[in-house]
Parts: C-alpha cells; sequence; structure tokens
C-alpha cells in the first residue's frame, strides 16, 4: 500500500491537497488582514474564517481518499483470502472479512394473491400493466 502512496500519480494529488490547505491559509490571513484594514469590514472577517474551514476539508477529503486507497486494498487482500480458503476447502474457517458480503438490494418480496390482501394485489396488477405499457 505504501508503494501505491508514493507512485507519481499519487505524489502529484498529495501536493494539489497540500496545495490547496496552503492556499486556503493563505487567502484566510489575507481576509483577516483586509478587516483590520481602514477598508476591512465584517464580510473580510467572515471570509477569514471561512478559508480555514475550506483547508480543513480538503484534510478531511485527503483523509479519506488515503482511507479509501487502504481499505481497497484490505478489501482485495480479503478477497484473495477467500479464494484460497474456498479452494482449500476451509471457507467456514474463513475470517468474517473475507466472506463475501450479501448484495445491499433485498430479494422481492413474495407475491400476494387476491385472497390476502384484495387492495395491494389489485396495486401489483396496475403496476404490471405500466411496466408493461412502458416496455412496448
Amino acid at each position: 500500500m505504501k508503494g501505491r502512496l508514493v507512485s507519481p500519480s499519487w505524489v502529484l494529488l498529495h501536493l494539489v491537497f497540500l496545495a490547496a490547505v496552503v492556499a486556503a491559509g493563505w487567502l484566510g490571513w489575507w481576509q483577516w488582514e483586509r478587516a483590520h484594514d481602514a477598508g476591512g469590514s465584517f464580510q473580510n472577517l467572515g471570509y477569514a474564517l471561512q478559508w480555514p474551514l475550506f483547508g480543513g476539508f480538503a484534510l478531511f477529503l485527503w483523509y479519506q481518499v488515503v482511507r479509501t486507497l487502504n481499505g481497497t486494498e484490505s478489501h482485495e487482500e480479503a478477497e484473495s483470502v477467500a479464494e484460497s480458503a474456498t479452494s482449500a476447502g476451509t471457507d467456514s474457517s474463513a475470517p468474517e472479512e473475507a466472506r463475501p458480503r450479501r448484495s445491499p438490494i433485498p430479494s422481492p418480496a413474495p407475491p400476494v394473491t387476491e385472497d390476502e390482501d384484495p387492495q395491494l394485489a389489485e396495486y401489483n396488477r396496475y403496476l404490471a400493466e405500466l411496466n408493461a405499457s412502458r416496455s412496448e
């Protein structure tokens, strides 16, 4: 993972985030100085407080990007562990994070008959007719 973080594209990304933080700090300081000049206003003071928040957001975003990279690699490692465990026939002994995850989309509900709930069955027929007319 550390090798990937020092690749040329990642070094460029680190430099972009660093430039964003430095620029936000400099702009905050500039607005702070403008607020205290003779022509300064509360708007300059507001910007002076706003720019460091932008810099903090850039740091947070950088942290999330690096953390996502770590999570992606650990997920890839977990998949390789799960594949080796399945090929060895020891899937039940694989760690929790190595087991394949279920889909977040639930399976469809069983159809409702007219006897169980007539209104719901009628509504489902209506939706089926709409879907059929839409695909024509």
